[in-house]
């Protein structure tokens, strides 16, 4: 059975404190502090975190609004019906349509933003694409304001609707208003609606809950219905109507005799013949209500007239929905009575009871389901052999025996050996061993409750000797390895395999070690060409010579490169060389052939490479300068980094300091 709890439903925010809610938590839940001095892939992945965090946020709350309310077209018809008479059935999907759109527009700007950064190249792009993957996530839900506040108010007013089950046993009161139907609900369950002398009192649907035959029946009271086209109703009689049509119900037709109502009878009728299809298969009760002013017997003949009519077509609908061929009675489709004097209701609950669940049981004898049981069951009836009646007793013997047999409960034998604390019960008694004395042995307890003798294996010498096989073959196999012939009596060709194997291996391990060791002092910019150093100054000098080209420039500076980046010093002839050359370019400046002298052409320290982001040197030396005041407060703190929370005091003095007054002292 499938209930409906509209009353689960989740809250949905307005459009701002939808925003305000997910940056909130964005804030809250990711790391806050981020430095210029961080490498570039942190602080992509810095920003990207948060674009990621935001957009899952998003994501989920936007997914658990669309989940939590109902499909139309996967619930039962009657409650697609009166979600779309109350609410309107395209606004509402066109609402949870719009909420779906923005999901997948959100997950498209968070995938769109996310590719952008993984290409960002300072810390000011990458903030600044955040700031817009989030701008623009907000304003596809600032757009959706809109449909965020009318689904807010539809799940307010679905918690106020009554839970109804659609397919339970069920009592439906319908007629024109203020013609008895809520005080008949108030008197036959425990129910408490609204009564009152006029008209559209009831503005929606009741439910209450009644017992008939120790089962649970489900009573709802509908507001009232105007005798006029479908077209002209109003919200208010479409529930009645949408109940009418789709709950498999016993109907309650009420009527008042008395015109107390504002109506006539023949209005009453009118009405009836209008809304008569909705009554096809369904048990129907025309129930004349305030009998106490105005009896049935003393109504005048025309309206008598009208009256059978109805109670005619009543017996005509219980015959359409009857499913076996025996007629119901007439008398039990006109009922009356007066909730003023409680004059009759019990009865017309009890016929309305026993109608529908007559209904119920006939269209289960018809169904295959009760073929399939019927199959699986035999009642075995017994054939009299004799005229003799044999009623059933049992034998004065075994009553007897009965009566001697005094079990000796452990309560008893408790009371008896001084009751509890002192009588310890003995649960070894009713152990069933091979031999009883086995019962009172001192069972040893070694670990964990465990007993000896669920550690000893039975087959523990088969698996021994087993084992021993097993090692006899092992050595026997070894010793014909080693029996195998040894390196000296290889052919010429095994042996030269067996070497070049044995320097491949070498080769491969030396450049791991390699890797190994320059893995952190590997330049930025990696080398790409000549990992074999294939090409030398000799091939250069010779393809440049080939060409035209005077190569000795070009060879004299790789090879001052190539000296400085080992770190060899330079002998007295390096140091005349460069004077040559110093005279070769004509330098008479002392400064410029002072740092010709110096130590060597190779470059500083600080210098900026082409692929490290940095326009010259100064702007690298500036950069490394900010970045290390930036870490020198989290250095100076011992952080690990700005996510570092560790308190490396564990005691506090404002937490543990101090006096405590009475009372507990579980706070912390």
């Amino acid at each position: 059975m499938v209930l409906y709890n509209f009353k689960q439903i989740t809250i949905v925010p307005s459009s701002k404190d939808f925003v305000d809610i997910i940056l909130s938590r964005t804030q809250r839940q990711t790391p806050t502090v981020v430095h210029k001095g961080y490498a570039i892939a942190r602080l992509r992945q810095f920003y990207m975190r948060k674009v990621k965090f935001t957009q899952q946020n998003f994501h989920e709350k936007l997914t658990k609004i669309v989940e939590d309310f109902p499909r139309l077209d996967d619930i039962h018809p009657f409650y697609g019906d009166l979600l779309n008479v109350l609410y309107d059935r395209d606004h509402y999907k066109l609402a949870l349509g719009q909420i779906n759109t923005a999901r997948n527009l959100i997950s498209k700007v968070c995938k769109d933003y996310v590719r952008l950064l993984k290409y960002g190249d300072s810390l000011y792009r990458c903030k600044k694409l955040k700031v817009a993957a989030l701008g623009r996530m907000c304003t596809i839900m600032k757009r959706i304001g809109p449909s965020l506040s009318y689904l807010e108010q539809v799940r307010q007013h679905m918690s106020r609707l009554p839970t109804i089950d659609p397919n339970t046993r069920t009592l439906l009161i319908c007629g024109y208003p203020n013609v008895g139907k809520s005080s008949f609900i108030n008197k036959i369950t425990r129910a408490d609606v609204d009564v009152q002398p006029y008209a559209f009192t009831t503005k929606s649907l009741f439910v209450g809950h009644t017992d008939y035959k120790y089962l649970r029946w489900q009573v709802i009271d509908t507001p009232g219905i105007l005798d006029h086209p479908l077209e002209d109703r109003n919200t208010i009689e479409m529930l009645s109507i949408t109940a009418l049509a789709h709950l498999r119900a016993a109907v309650l037709f009420f009527m008042d005799l008395s015109g107390a109502c504002g109506y006539t009878i023949e209005q009453q009728a009118a009405l009836f013949h209008s809304i008569k299809p909705l009554f096809s298969n369904k048990p129907l009760l025309v129930v004349c209500n305030k009998v106490d002013l105005q009896p049935l017997e003393a109504l005048g003949e025309e309206d008598k007239k009208i009256i059978m009519e109805m109670k005619a077509e009543a017996a005509k609908c219980a015959v359409a929905g009857s499913v076996i061929d025996e007629q119901p009675s007439s008398d039990d489709c006109l009922l009356t009575m007066s909730t003023l004097t409680e004059e009759g209701v019990i009865a017309v609950k009890n016929a309305a009871c026993e109608r529908l669940l007559q209904q119920r049981v006939e269209m289960k004898m018809k169904s295959k389901k009760l073929n399939d049981c019927l199959n699986r069951i035999h009642v075995a009836m017994p054939r009299p052999r004799d005229a003799k009646e044999r009623p059933p007793c049992i034998p004065n013997a075994v009553l007897e025996g009965l009566a001697k047999i005094e079990r000796k409960l452990e309560k008893d034998m408790e009371n008896e050996y001084g009751g509890a604390g002192v009588y310890s019960a003995n649960l070894r008694k009713k152990y069933l061993l091979a031999d009883e004395s086995w019962k009172e042995d001192i069972i040893p307890e070694i670990m964990d409750g465990h007993n000896i003798a669920d550690f000893i294996d039975r087959d523990i010498l088969q698996r021994l000797e087993e084992i021993e096989q097993e090692e006899g073959i092992r050595e026997a196999r070894e010793g014909e390895e080693e029996s195998d012939m040894s390196e000296d009596e290889l052919a010429p060709e095994e042996q030269e395999a067996l070497d070049a194997i044995r320097r491949k291996k070498k080769k491969l391990l030396e450049e791991h070690r390699a890797k190994k060791v320059t893995a952190g002092s590997k330049p930025v910019v990696p080398r790409k060409f000549d990992k074999d150093r294939k090409f030398d100054t000799a091939k250069m000098s010779k393809h440049l010579t080939s060409l035209g080209l005077d190569a000795s420039a070009a060879v004299a500076r790789a090879r001052s490169r190539s000296l400085s980046r080992q770190g060899r010093k330079r002998d007295r002839s390096s140091a005349m060389d460069i004077d040559a050359v110093g005279e070769a370019m004509d330098i008479d400046q002392p400064r410029k052939r002072l740092r010709l002298r110096s130590r060597s052409a190779s470059r500083a320290s600080m210098e900026a490479l082409p692929g490290e982001g940095f326009k010259d040197t100064a702007q690298k030396m500036k950069a490394v300068k900010l970045g290390k005041k930036a870490v020198k407060q989290r250095n100076k703190n011992a952080k690990k980094g700005e996510a570092d929370r560790v308190i490396f005091n564990m005691k506090p003095k404002h937490l543990f300091a101090g006096k405590r007054s009475i009372g507990k002292t579980d706070r912390r």
